[in-house]
This record gives structure tokens, C-alpha cells and sequence, in this order.
């Protein structure tokens, strides 16, 4: 039996219809054996890359220069082990920022090799709202190039750094469950309740109280919402028309629609505004509180158990359960102390433009203003977003646009336009 060179073929240079056939062409006319391929192009430059064991005897190379020649190519050779390099637990380092500068790549990248990592592959997933990069990372500890990246970020204005670990975990987050406030919606419901009732002063000073560790959620939430008795309850419906969607986030649940994802709302709010933004954007599940109204006016009560920090873990655990989910396949969004108990249950807790201390404890964190960045988390891609939005004419969604919150536009031109097509505000 003839002997066999292992040879790493790598090819470079202008991208066109037909170099791979090509040279897989004179592979095979060869009789040589594929072992690994891997291509990528950037800005119309291809680089491709072929493993292969030529039969000895065979004036292989000789036909690849020619090839190469022919079609104003870089070709070059290398031999390489017969092994394929042994698998390795895999990290997944995302970055995102307006638009990372080589100095904080170069934090990211200096941190990962601190850590001990080496860093296998790196794609871009977006340009805008935000440029995003995903590192595939092989080696070093998990817990050392997160603590690298913590402080990489802490020095970096504009940079958002996340380490997920990688495997079929990461693929399988079946189910996403998010709070409302400052999250889904950039208002805070109880202070739009507050400017109806005329009581905005007094909220303010409870939710200073609270703050300041005098009360606790429970305790504030009872006080804000007596604050509120007398209140006609049509004030709801005004105070929901003034609801401002978090920039991205019809965008963000469409496409977990679209991916097969459950997704559900937990809010310390109120029911009367999660159960039509659930129904509005296509939620799955909304848990809230739920204000008693006796005689078309609020009493100043809230009916039942209130949602409070334990709360939100057990729903996203009862969720999980419900539908068949383990609770590695899930994800939180959440901003406040209030969610810590469920980012910490969940398999990725993302704080989303969180308080600080959220921000330490939760599996990562994200700074930018759009709710849709977290799909890049997930490793979802701009073109892939968009690619699904024009083949059914920007979103599927068939709600009252008269009975929808409004979605504020992004900070740059554009960013929501080519997000969000078909999304007008209310009138």
C-alpha cells in the first residue's frame, strides 16, 4: 500500500464562483483523501483551507500551483500531523460595542490568552445597532478568562465582554424569560400610575426609602401602590399608551418565535400591562401583580401573592418544568436586585443595562441600549435576522397596532428602521 503525506492546502485571494469545485476538482483526480476544511470570506477575499493525504507517487502539488496560477491565487503547503487535533471544552467570549476599536480587542484577546485560553475562531455576528465579535475558545479555565474579562471590560468605555460555555447547551436555550421594567419596556409602570394619580412625590419618596434598605420590595411595592387608591382605573389604558418598547425588542421576540423558543414576562409590575404586552408581541406566558379595582377605581391594594425576588425564580422554574425545559437550557434578562434570584436559577442570567451589583452577580452583562443584542448572545447574526424578516416582509405579527406600545428609535439613523420594519408606533 503506498505511503500518504498529510498536507494542509491553503488557498487566498479575490472570492468567485468556482474556485472550490476547482480545486476539489484536481483533489479528486488525485485520489486524495479530505481530512478538514474550513473557508471564510472577508470583504470579497476568500481563504480556504484543506487538509488532505495525498497517495505517494502523485504530482499533486505540482497540479494545485497550476490551478492557483490560473485563477490569480495564493496557494500554500504545509505538512501537518495525521491526527485530528483531540476535541477540547470550548468557551464562546462575545464582545459587543458601537464599534470596538483594535485596543479593545486587544483587551479581550489579551484576557482570553491570560486566562490560559487559546482562541480558535473569531466571526463577526453584526455591524449595527452594535458590532458584535464571537470567539470560539479553546483551553484555559473558565472562571480565570471570566475574571480577565470582567476587568478587560471594567477598563474599556463601551464594551460589553460575555464567556459562555459552549456545547449543545448554548444551542438548546429553549425558553427565555424576561422582567418588564427597564427591560422590555424602558418606563418604570408604577411612576406613569404615580403622574395619573398626582402622587409621582410620595412614590418617589418610598422608592428613596427603599433604596436606602428601609424597606423591602414587598413592603415598597404595597406602599407605592397605596398611593394610587381612588385612582379611576381608566387611567390603565392611559398610562399603557404611554408605554416606550426597549429599542429592539419586537425584533428580539420574533426571532425566538422564529428560533422555537418559549418565551415569558415575570414582572413585580402589574398584570393589566404584562397581559397586553404579551399578547401584543406574541409572549407566551405574563405573570404580574394584579391591582384590585372595585367600582371601576383603585382600591390601593394588590390582590393575591405578590411577585417579589423569589417569585421570579420559582415562575422561571415552574416554566421550565412546564414545558419540558432543564433549567441549563434557559435564559433570564433582568435589571434589578429584584431579579437576582432568577438570573442566578437560570442557565445564562443576562443583566440588561443593570444596576451595578446586578450586574457582578449575573452570568454576564449587557450595556448597550437594545433589546435585540441579546440575540447575539445566543449566537444569532444580523444577517440571519434581517434574511428572516424580508422573507416575510419584516415580521409576521398580526396585533391591533392601535393597542400596542410604541417602540422608541435607536440612537443612530436607521438602527430601527432596518430592525424594526413595520413596527409604526401607536397613534
Amino acid at each position: 500500500m503506498p505511503s500518504t503525506e498529510t498536507i494542509l492546502v491553503q488557498v487566498s485571494g479575490p472570492d468567485r464562483p468556482g474556485i472550490s469545485a476547482g480545486l476539489f476538482a484536481r483533489l479528486a483526480e488525485a485520489d486524495a483523501t479530505v481530512g478538514d476544511v474550513e473557508q471564510v470570506v472577508i470583504r470579497g477575499r476568500l481563504s480556504l483551507g484543506v487538509v488532505v493525504d495525498v497517495p505517494g507517487g502523485r504530482d499533486l502539488l505540482k497540479e494545485l500551483l497550476l490551478f492557483a496560477w490560473d485563477h490569480d491565487l495564493e496557494i500554500d503547503f504545509d505538512v501537518v500531523d495525521a491526527n485530528p487535533t483531540a476535541p477540547r471544552e470550548g468557551f464562546v467570549v462575545t464582545a459587543l460595542g458601537p464599534r470596538p476599536s483594535p485596543a479593545d480587542l486587544l483587551a479581550v484577546t489579551q484576557a482570553i490568552t491570560d486566562g490560559g485560553g487559546n482562541i480558535h475562531r473569531i466571526v463577526r455576528l453584526s455591524r449595527y445597532p452594535v458590532f458584535t465579535y464571537e470567539m470560539l475558545v479553546h483551553g484555559g479555565d473558565f472562571d480565570a478568562i471570566r475574571e480577565q474579562l470582567v476587568l478587560a471590560a471594567a477598563d474599556r468605555d463601551d464594551l460589553d465582554v460575555a464567556i459562555q460555555r459552549g456545547g449543545l447547551s448554548r444551542r438548546a436555550n429553549r425558553l427565555v424569560v424576561l422582567d418588564v421594567d427597564s427591560t422590555l419596556i424602558q418606563d418604570e409602570v408604577i411612576d406613569l400610575l404615580a403622574d395619573e394619580a398626582g402622587t409621582s412625590e410620595a412614590v418617589t419618596a418610598v422608592t428613596e426609602r427603599a433604596m436606602a434598605g428601609d424597606l423591602d420590595f414587598v413592603a415598597a411595592l404595597e406602599a407605592r401602590v397605596a398611593t394610587l387608591e381612588g385612582l379611576d382605573a381608566a387611567a390603565l389604558g392611559r398610562a399603557y399608551d404611554r408605554l416606550r418598547l426597549t429599542p429592539g425588542a419586537r425584533t428580539f421576540v420574533r426571532t425566538l418565535r422564529r428560533l422555537g423558543f418559549t418565551t415569558a414576562i415575570v414582572s413585580g409590575g402589574f398584570s393589566y400591562f404584562t397581559d397586553r404586552l404579551a399578547e401584543s408581541l406574541g409572549i407566551d406566558y405574563a405573570h404580574a401583580n394584579e391591582l384590585e379595582i372595585v367600582d371601576g377605581r383603585l382600591t390601593g391594594r394588590v390582590l393575591g401573592e405578590i411577585v417579589d425576588r423569589g417569585a421570579k425564580a420559582r415562575l422561571l422554574i415552574e416554566i421550565a418544568d412546564k414545558i419540558g425545559v432543564g433549567l441549563n437550557q434557559t435564559v433570564a434578562v433582568g435589571d434589578g436586585a429584584n431579579d437576582l434570584d432568577m438570573l442566578a436559577a437560570a442557565g445564562l442570567g443576562i443583566a440588561f443595562n443593570a444596576k451595578p451589583v446586578v450586574s457582578r452577580a449575573a452570568d454576564t452583562a449587557v450595556s448597550v441600549p437594545y433589546l435585540d443584542a441579546i440575540l447575539f448572545l445566543l449566537g444569532v447574526s444580523r444577517e440571519e435576522i434581517e434574511a428572516a424578516d424580508a422573507s416575510d416582509n419584516g415580521g409576521s405579527e398580526q396585533d391591533d397596532p392601535e393597542h400596542r406600545p410604541r417602540e422608541a428609535p435607536g440612537d443612530e439613523p436607521g438602527d430601527e428602521v432596518l430592525a424594526e420594519i413595520g413596527d409604526a408606533p401607536a397613534s
